[in-house]
């Protein structure tokens, strides 16, 4: 399961999440998102959790921790689909 993790501090790096998330299991992947320019992080990351039930419990226990000074939020991560797009309506 991929989780999204965002609110993170500047500081936070891929290994503070992973250390985080290997109490609850085994973590393929932890990665932060940053700036491609200058290379800063954007505040926000994903793990990676082969195991569904290791992950939705890391999910309730880390959801509105603190972790380096922020109130992080974790949550499923979106699965990338298409989302439906809304109808404009033009009025004359």
């Amino acid at each position: 399961m991929n989780i999204y993790i965002g609110n993170l501090s500047f500081s936070t790096t891929g290994d503070d999440i992973k250390a985080m998330f290997a109490e609850f299991g085994t973590v393929k992947e932890a990665k932060i998102i940053s700036d491609f320019r200058s290379n800063r992080s954007k505040g926000y990351g994903f793990v990676d959790m082969p195991d569904n039930s290791e992950a939705d419990q890391a999910i309730k226990a880390l959801n509105r921790t603190s972790l380096d000074g922020n109130i992080i939020v974790v949550r499923p991560a979106d699965s990338g689909r298409k989302k439906k797009k809304k109808r404009r309506r033009f009025r004359r």
